[in-house]
């Protein structure tokens, strides 16, 4: 948990919650419903200044590192950036600075190129799969297919030098495509892999008082065992076999060369290193998002009324993050998982993932179980020697990517 001396993590949304496209599995798209007054929803230049000097201001790193997303931060203009590009050099005092930038892609032209490969952002480029997986849920306002636009946009940026990696939505209908899914995605170039479960439950009476169509985060302290999940939420074994899929072929094939996040988190694990990844860490609230308005919330998973932290025009950033109202939010993370949850044997690494995710019970009928535990056990036992064996090969600086000869062929 943040304090004003330590660096924490906040994540731009420009747009909101306004995006070109429509799937099916959004959670940000209704929460448009969290800001009337209009249709439209855009940072101004009067939040977009205190933004960036605020930002650089609490950063006590050696560089400075910013993080875009939306909705779709494209349909702010590369006007918008280029001019945040130009605030981020006067208040940066020297430092370098980085800029992340999640998209779906569908409005990347030559132009937008030229400016990413100019100044070295780096693209998350959200796709799914091949053709016939990615267009299942991931469609526009029209409800047309994306896919063949997001290839355009990838085949854009591999010409201009621009940085990217895919980020990867697992739902229940592609979750068993594990190793088409990744030797697509090897296909396009990708070399940086990112697999986010999908996982919304159907709206309480909380959120529907809202205009909600999602459940709002549970009360980890509630005995919430509601298990009545939307459609496309990925079920825990599902998630879990997915994941090992996938860690077959890459452990035997790819080590070294492709690199897929959650692999990489969970080996700072096995190295008694912090999780660099917040949903895997012990504690958390040192990742918040700021909207387009200045309303800085403690998490992109918890933008809610409850969780809403102030404004930037108001208050400043560094009090903000170190508020006691989001260091009681860090710490619950910890502080109200389940006994049985502390005493698994893979807790290390784990940590008993996304607060947003406990919404069962323990065997033991604990409240506050992770929805996808089964599935991590699954897939953490099952990786457990490869971890270890890898995690020693680091330690006696030696390339991990050793353990390929060291792996015996798939039966």
């Amino acid at each position: 948990m943040p304090n004003k001396k330590q660096p924490f993590h906040l994540m731009a949304k420009p747009t909101g919650p306004d995006c070109n496209l429509a799937c099916k599995y959004c959670f940000y798209l209704e929460k448009e419903v969290l800001f009337p007054g209009g249709k439209v929803h855009r940072m101004n230049d009067e939040v977009l200044e205190a933004y960036i000097k605020q930002y650089c201001e609490s950063q006590n790193t050696p560089e400075i590192l910013f993080a875009w997303q939306g909705g779709e931060p494209t349909m702010m203009g590369i006007e918008f950036f280029q001019k945040a590009v130009q605030l981020q050099k006067r208040y940066s005092a020297g430092r370098p600075v980085q800029n992340a930038f999640q998209t779906n892609g569908t409005l990347i032209d030559n132009d937008w190129c030229k400016f990413l490969a100019k100044e070295k952002f780096l693209i998350g480029l959200s796709l799914d799969g091949p053709r016939h997986i990615h267009d299942k849920f991931r469609i526009d306002r029209g409800g047309k297919p994306t896919f063949d636009r997001v290839m355009k946009a990838l085949k854009l940026m591999k010409a201009s030098r621009v940085d990217f990696n895919t980020l990867t939505c697992i739902t229940r209908q592609n979750a068993q495509y594990a190793v088409e899914i990744y030797d697509f995605l090897k296909s396009t170039g990708s070399t940086f892999l990112q697999f986010i479960p999908i996982i919304e439950r159907k709206p309480d009476d909380a959120a529907a008082r809202l205009g909600l169509k999602l459940a709002m985060p549970p009360d980890l302290a509630a005995a919430d065992t509601d298990d009545r999940v939307m459609p496309w939420t990925v079920q825990p074994k599902q998630y879990g076999q997915f994941l090992i899929d996938i860690f077959d072929e890459w452990v035997r094939r790819d080590v070294g060369n492709v690199f897929v996040q959650i692999f990489d988190v969970m080996l700072n694990g096995w190295m008694d290193m912090p999780p660099p990844l917040c949903v895997f860490a012990e504690r958390c609230g040192s990742a918040m998002i700021i909207e387009h308005n200045g309303d800085i919330y403690a998490c992109d998973h918890f933008v809610y009324p409850d969780f809403l932290l102030g404004n930037i025009l108001q208050t400043p950033i560094a009090d903000l993050a170190a508020s006691e109202k989001q260091r009681k939010f860090g710490n619950d993370k910890y502080d109200k998982l389940p006994e049985w949850c502390r005493k698994c044997d893979v807790f290390f690494v784990c940590h008993g993932e996304c607060p947003k995710h406990r919404f069962i019970t323990t065997p033991t009928g604990e409240p506050g179980l992770n929805w996808l535990c089964e599935g991590y056990k699954m897939f953490l036992h099952h990786v457990d020697p490869y971890m270890k064996t890898m995690a020693q090969l680091i330690r006696n600086e030696r390339p991990a990517a050793e353990i390929m000869a060291m792996v015996p062929p798939k039966k």
